[in-house]
């Protein structure tokens, strides 16, 4: 273990106490300052190069092919035929009017802004069947054949879901959650994905096509909410979103994505907020995050899936959120073999007494990756159940496996905490690399447990962490 520290503990009676994880020591951060300025700087650089789409000035009213807002009569047939007409027509945009709608999956065409106004409430079907037949998809990491995300894009350019209305799910555990199995001491009712899900990571491992891992009835693999697969252009812009059946923003392989003023609020099993996979140039700016797992969590493929394609996550910018109760507000991995580069976090707030780590980074021996140059700064925190960083080089499969992870280059700087448990939970493992991680000039107050730190190289520099009174 090799983990230093240049801070100081306040204790209950003001007792001010300098205290290292290897020893009391005065290290030299290794970045300098023309460093930082030149990595902010990328951070301008993206913001600049990920812009919205532009759409022609067309309407096409869904109302107008048959959709009826009484939040019974199914709209799916006349949403299908709107998007068709307008992406037929060189593109504009699909409205959907105040009033609740129902239907099944949504399937987005180049050059088509799928606008909700406000009032519009767009309820989504129940029964999986509507979700077939089969489209290719990706699945924790995993490429198959599965039922249809909610909405869903495939190779498409210049496409949009827009407005001030609502998207719900309407999962539950009657209906699409109780596919996890057991779940934070819920008890499994009936069939679920765990059969499936081992098969799917096994035919992953034997190197089986794509087009032979066929996944539907029978088989209880949730979709997700919106996926965008290989597209290019994505803007999501204001909409609220409820009650997904997995994951819930979830763009694949995708270039130039903007996801801006989003409220998403949704509890079920591994319901993270977005997650963009194997994606370049993205950006996530003033949406707010209330979720039953990460809220944003960046990947790059699960296993050989990951190393077959080789794509990692790059170029993200993350800034003016709220994350609230969730498994970590921002994450990189699990499902992260391609590996990942180039992410900032800045000014965001983060405040739950059920958020469980600020930053968070998971993998393992299975799944490796590389994971490096990820940059947070001026990030306000509330409260925060467990860690302020947490490094799980041990998650799941753990040290058992021919893939070293590796997580280099990780700035945290002016991070403001009121309340954690601790500072850092680091756990790798020899063979693995975690290394040059510096929390710097951050304050965290309200600490009731000891750090964890191992097989790990981790600073912080003119920090000062406060025990709790």
């Amino acid at each position: 273990m090799k983990a230093r520290l240049q801070c100081h503990i306040v204790w209950l009676f003001g007792l001010a106490l300098c205290v290292g994880l290897a020893g009391c020591k005065h290290p030299r951060a290794s970045m300098t300052e023309s460093d930082r300025h030149r990595a902010w700087r990328q951070a301008t650089a993206i913001a600049q190069r990920v812009q919205p789409p532009h759409f022609p000035n067309r309407t096409f009213s869904i109302t107008d092919y048959g959709a009826v807002g009484d939040g019974r009569t199914d709209a799916t047939e006349a949403i299908r035929e709107a998007i068709a007409r307008c992406a037929a027509a060189g593109g504009g945009r699909v409205v959907v009017p105040p009033g609740e709608f129902l239907t099944g999956p949504i399937h987005l065409r180049s050059g088509v802004n799928f606008h909700l106004a406000e009032g519009a409430v767009l309820k989504f079907k129940t029964d999986p069947a509507a979700y077939l037949p089969q489209v290719l998809t990706r699945w924790e990491g995993m490429d198959c054949y599965n039922y249809s995300p909610l909405i869903y894009a495939y190779g498409q350019t210049n496409i949009a879901v827009t407005g001030r209305g609502m998207l719900d799910g309407q999962a539950s555990f009657e209906n699409w959650w109780a596919w996890k199995g057991p779940w934070k001491g819920k008890p499994s009712s009936g069939p679920n994905q765990v059969a499936a899900r081992n098969r799917l990571v096994a035919q992953v491992a034997a190197g089986v096509p794509v087009d032979q891992r066929r996944y539907g009835a029978g088989d209880y693999l949730r979709p997700n909410f919106l996926q965008f697969y290989r597209c290019r252009n994505v803007w999501i812009q204001g909409v609220r979103i409820r009650r997904s059946p997995m994951w819930v923003i979830h763009p694949v392989l995708s270039v130039n994505v903007l996801v801006q003023g989003v409220e998403i609020l949704s509890h079920g099993p591994n319901n993270d907020g977005c997650n963009p996979e194997s994606c370049r140039d993205v950006v996530i700016e003033h949406c707010v995050f209330d979720t039953g797992d990460d809220c944003i969590a960046i990947k790059s493929g699960r296993n050989e899936d990951g190393r077959r394609l080789g794509v990692p996550s790059e170029n993200i910018l993350i800034r003016h959120c709220v994350m609230r109760d969730g498994h970590g507000g921002v994450v990189m991995g699990s499902e992260i073999s391609g590996g990942c580069r180039n992410v900032f976090v800045e000014d965001c707030h983060m405040d739950s007494p059920n958020l469980d780590r600020v930053l968070r980074f998971k993998s393992n021996a299975v799944r490796g990756g590389l994971i490096e140059s990820v940059w947070m700064r001026n990030v306000r925190v509330g409260q925060v159940r467990d860690a302020v960083l947490q490094i799980d080089f041990l998650y799941e499969e753990g040290a058992q496996g021919p893939h070293r992870p590796v997580l280099r280059n990780v700035r945290m700087e002016n991070v403001q905490v009121t309340r954690a448990a601790r500072v850092l939970d680091v756990r790798g493992f020899a063979g693995a690399e975690i290394r040059d991680v510096k929390l710097v000039r951050c304050r965290i107050q309200g600490v009731t447990k000891s750090d964890t730190v191992e097989q790990a190289d981790v600073e912080l520099i003119d920090c000062v962490v406060e025990k709790a009174r």
